[in-house]
């Protein structure tokens, strides 16, 4: 496995359709910053966001995952309660190359204030807008700007193609539209 350097993560944008929108450099002018970066890709967080919520003091469990957990919210800046969490989808759609991975981590913005990103990697062949999980781990609220960076996504290119895809298996998650709850 290789770390795809920006050309080559342009060329997959531009002539497969790796991610779209895509955005061939650094948008950074008052804004938390997105789009390519020499080994990698700044995604953005959408403007639509389930806030985790104890109001009906349901168990989060993750095989019976109850919606009620969660209150919808739309607009241009998301409040995280205090030692909480939202979850998100990007602005980006991404189609997986049978020969990528990614791995995606937080933007050093967000992680020098508390708030931390965690997503699963993207399996060759997945396809889908990325939900995205954003927790609040300080004793404050927490905004979150919609369609700024959020995190960076890191793809890694394979000299083989893998066995079976994620599409090939039929993953529960494949072609996400829109946030997506836990599920078996």
């Amino acid at each position: 496995m290789a770390l795809l350097p920006d050309f080559r993560i342009r060329e997959y944008a531009l002539n497969e359709g790796m991610l779209d929108p895509f955005v061939d450099k650094q948008v950074r002018d008052g804004v938390i910053s997105y789009g390519l970066s020499s080994y990698g890709y700044d995604i953005r967080v959408a403007d639509e966001f389930k806030i985790f919520t104890n109001v009906y003091s349901a168990v989060v469990d993750p095989k019976t995952f109850d919606p009620r957990s969660m209150v919808d919210f739309k607009g241009d800046v998301c409040v995280i309660p205090p030692n909480s969490f939202a979850l998100a989808k990007t602005v980006e759609y991404f189609r997986i190359p049978r020969k990528v991975l990614t791995i995606c981590v937080g933007k050093s913005t967000y992680a020098r204030c508390g708030i931390i990103v965690n997503v699963t990697p993207f399996e060759p062949e997945w396809e889908g807008y990325v939900t995205l999980e954003i927790s609040n781990t300080t004793p404050l609220p927490a905004r979150i700007y919609a369609n700024e960076g959020i995190a960076q996504v890191l793809f890694f290119e394979s000299d083989q193609e893998c066995e079976i895809s994620y599409a090939d298996r039929k993953g529960k998650y494949q072609n996400q539209q829109d946030i997506e709850l836990p599920r078996l």
